[in-house]
């Protein structure tokens, strides 16, 4: 079942499957190692600001939550 990545709960891992936005947006991420087919996980939520931080390829990464809309993941 796919879904967005803002609805994942905190601890868990998916997979990358399409990134969706504009075009720079979805360069920017590819450039920081998110490329569909990667495994991702949901670190925390911070209410602050509504970050959400990632943990992809072993690096930590602080996206929007409505960025995190415009990904599109999968269960592992």
């Amino acid at each position: 079942m796919r879904h967005s990545l803002d609805t994942v709960l905190p601890g868990t891992s998916v997979r990358l499957v399409r990134i969706g936005g504009e075009r720079a947006f979805r360069c920017r991420l590819m450039e920081l190692g998110l490329l569909p087919g990667t495994s991702v996980r949901m670190v925390r939520r911070v209410d602050l600001g509504g970050v959400l931080e990632l943990e992809v390829r072993g690096a930590r990464l602080s996206v929007r939550h409505g960025e995190a809309r415009e990904l599109v993941v999968e269960p592992l």
